[in-house]
């Protein structure tokens, strides 16, 4: 593709990304909105975010494994149609139920579709502008919680939380069309038995990568579950500050996302990993130390919402271009463990809040954590340069599938 046309391509992919994400994040902030209209407890409600995850970690690298010698668009497009019926049946909702099951097929079809976008990327840029593409779609993640969530907030407060989904609905059907322009035909991936897809999946380098995906995202999780009474308990935050700061660390992973994905085509996917969470780490340990100062705090805060985020990009193009032939199904699981690790370091947090009755030392906990991760995130790094494959890898199945197109 011409440098415009697959730059226009990523854009619209990353654009893609916004509004699934946002139908996931939105919830969240209107629970309580949606418990009173269907008349169910603030609990019951919360199994909407799990009922979604659990479809998210689940159901993606099921579909995306039957689906992997299909054409892409396809896949993409079919993606996005179940993304629109299940934002439509959301919007008619009103028992607990039917929205439920709309939850789990929005969670779902949002999970092939982000992992698509992933491989779809891959295939269509340079390779040398892998991170700078992967970050973008990142990106546009990372932009539902600046823009996404405060104006599904503001419609659902405006018109009602049925009109965020149809509104989601209504914009996915036009961008259907206009992602049916842009991509060009990709094939699927070529006929690779499972045995070698499940070899690769369980060398060093791959299950590594995964394990420090988990512990990851747990340790972002030990924190972030419990952020907003964080700031106003030790950083002594009023409500209103701590709405600004959310919308500040938005900002801030927006740009670390763009960041983090140039990092990648500069420095290479495992150094910018190494140095982020090393970043991550840092601030995580200094963060109690320093929690009397509310500008001190805020802005170790903001180097652990900036590693976070730099960090995403090169976490998907190291497993891209380690086992390009198995990049789908990689992605895939690693979604899945994400969602997995979010969920476990939610609970560690919890346990940890109960015994010790403060939020001081959930820092320290999530700084535990990622450094286990750090550590089995390095045994892959150096396994895989001694072997050193995947460039080569990469660049033999991308002109196999020019050829295949």
């Amino acid at each position: 593709m011409k440098t415009n046309a697959y730059r226009l391509t990523v854009y619209a992919l990353a654009f893609g990304a916004f509004f699934t994400a946002t139908s996931e994040l939105v919830v969240s902030g209107i629970l309580n909105v949606i418990a009173a209209d269907l008349h169910i407890t603030l609990a019951a409600a919360g199994l909407l975010i799990t009922a979604y995850s659990a479809a998210f970690a689940v159901g993606t690298p099921i579909v995306i494994s039957l689906t992997s010698r299909l054409e892409r668009r396809k896949v993409m497009i079919g993606a996005l149609g179940f993304f629109i019926l299940g934002s439509f049946a959301s919007s008619v909702s009103t028992t607990f139920g039917l929205l439920l099951l709309s939850r789990i097929l929005l969670g779902i079809s949002s999970g092939v579709y982000l992992v698509v976008a992933f491989g779809v990327a891959a295939r269509i840029v340079p390779q040398e502008k892998l991170g700078s593409a992967i970050g973008t779609i990142v990106l546009g993640f990372s932009s539902a919680m600046i823009l996404g969530v405060p104006l599904g907030i503001a419609i659902a407060n405006r018109l009602s939380w049925q009109a965020i989904f149809l509104l989601l609905g209504i914009v996915s059907l036009a961008f259907i069309f206009l992602l049916y322009r842009l991509l060009p035909k990709i094939e699927g991936d070529a006929p690779t038995s499972f045995r070698s897809q499940f070899k690769a999946i369980g060398s060093t380098v791959i299950v590594s990568a995964l394990i420090l995906t988990f512990l990851r995202e747990s340790g972002n999780s030990v924190l972030f579950t419990f952020m907003t009474p964080f700031l106003q308990q030790m950083l002594h935050y009023s409500v209103s500050g701590v709405s600004l700061m959310m919308l500040a660390f938005g900002v801030v992973g927006a740009a670390a996302s763009r960041i983090g994905g140039y990092g990648v085509d500069r420095w290479g996917a495992a150094r910018v990993i190494v140095a982020g969470v090393l970043l991550h780490i840092a601030a995580l340990v200094l963060l109690p130390l320093f929690q009397a100062s509310v500008i001190a705090g805020s802005i170790l805060l903001g180097f652990v919402v900036f590693s976070m985020f730099a960090v995403g990009p090169a976490m998907q193009s190291y497993f891209i271009q380690r086992a390009p032939q198995s990049a789908n199904l990689i992605l895939s699981l690693n979604t899945s463990i994400i969602h997995l690790g979010l969920a476990a370091g939610a609970g560690a947090g919890g346990v940890l809040l109960t015994n010790a009755s403060t939020l001081r030392y959930h820092p320290w906990l999530a700084g535990g954590i990622l450094l286990l991760g750090l550590a089995a995130g390095l045994i892959g790094f150096a396994k895989g340069r001694a072997r050193r494959p995947s460039k080569d890898a990469l660049v033999q199945a991308n002109s196999a599938m020019a050829d295949r197109r």
